[in-house]
């Protein structure tokens, strides 16, 4: 095992899904660092699918908290969730978002992508630029817990693309797949649990 492997893994077991962060600013040098991670991740046909939108302002934080916490509210009350569990679940949503110092929303575009006559392989294409955007977000996770951040993959843009969309004015191409809160963490969460090789594994 060479001294490279022993510390990937080690970076890997550290890494943590934080929600909870210090106010201290990212310096603008540390997230082009993170960026440049996740343009480095391998991708289909090495089109590089994804799009990155870097949202350190408080307010446009605030604004695409508010936008995807609608959308939430609008479908837990359209299955019939209680009204106050709505409302809890929807508040503290926002404030994991409004409350992180940065947020790199991660989006996917087909416009590079190859396209076919028929469904089937069309599916598949996105499918493979819906994994290579994937990859990238790893490499930026694990970027962030290289230089000791803290952060976080949410997937709630997936639920309200969108809206994250018209509050961020993106281009219609851009598919939101999940938002990274990002900054000192205020407190590193306990390791959780892992499935075993002999349970994952077929040999």
């Amino acid at each position: 095992m060479t001294a490279d492997s022993r510390d990937l893994l080690a970076l890997m077991r550290r890494r943590r899904s934080v929600r909870r962060f210090r106010p201290s600013p990212i310096a603008p040098a540390t997230i082009r660092r993170l960026l440049e991670a996740a343009r480095l991740a391998p991708s289909a046909h090495n089109r590089q699918p994804w799009r990155f939108v870097v949202i350190e302002d408080g307010a446009k934080r605030a604004r695409l908290a508010e936008a995807m916490a609608d959308r939430l509210r609008r479908d837990r009350l359209m299955d019939g969730d209680a009204p106050d569990v709505v409302a809890a679940d929807a508040q503290r949503s926002m404030r994991r978002l409004s409350d992180a110092p940065c947020a790199i929303l991660v989006c996917l575009t087909m416009e590079s992508m190859d396209h076919y006559p028929d469904e089937h392989r069309n599916r598949a294409e996105h499918t493979m630029a819906v994994q290579s955007v994937a990859m990238a977000g790893e490499n930026l996770l694990l970027a962030a817990a290289a230089e000791g951040l803290g952060a976080c993959w949410l997937c709630g843009p997936l639920f309200a693309g969108d809206e994250a969309r018209r509050a961020l004015g993106l281009p219609p191409a851009w598919e939101p797949q999940g938002v990274v809160l990002l900054g000192e963490a205020e407190q590193v969460p306990a390791p959780r649990g892992r499935l075993s090789l002999d349970e994952i594994v077929r040999w």
